[in-house]
């Protein structure tokens, strides 16, 4: 299972980001809400957004996958996810739309280039 990969690295991730919300909290001593500040409100959506679309987009590779996506196109849309994910972060934390709509513009591909293909090799 070649997406199982993809998944574990986007776990890890997703880990980076939670204690990178906590790292904020505790250097700008907020324990609860944002207290309207704006590097907390960054990393808080950076994290919420992950959780967001990446879900499914898992969900749609591993049934892809499941369906005899070929290998190739498995590592090709897992690897667009990840680079997605990273580069929607850095958007999102360092403030560059570009990066962000990049990160975006790949999430959005991997999610309905998947669907398109369980739609199109559904038995």
């Amino acid at each position: 299972m070649i997406i199982s990969t993809y998944a574990a690295l986007l776990a890890f991730f997703y880990i980076y980001l939670s204690f990178n919300v906590i790292k904020v909290r505790r250097a700008e001593q907020i324990s609860l809400g944002d207290n309207g500040n704006a590097t907390l409100q960054r990393a808080v959506r950076a994290h919420a957004n992950f959780m967001e679309y990446v879900p499914i987009a898992l969900i749609l590779l591993f049934l892809a996958e499941y369906q005899g996506l070929a290998s190739h196109y498995c590592h090709i849309l897992g690897g667009a996810l990840l680079i997605g994910r990273v580069f929607q972060n850095l958007g999102i934390v360092e403030k560059s739309l570009k990066y962000r709509q990049i990160g975006t513009i790949a999430t959005f591909l991997v999610i309905i280039v998947s669907a398109f293909v369980l739609l199109v090799t559904r038995g």
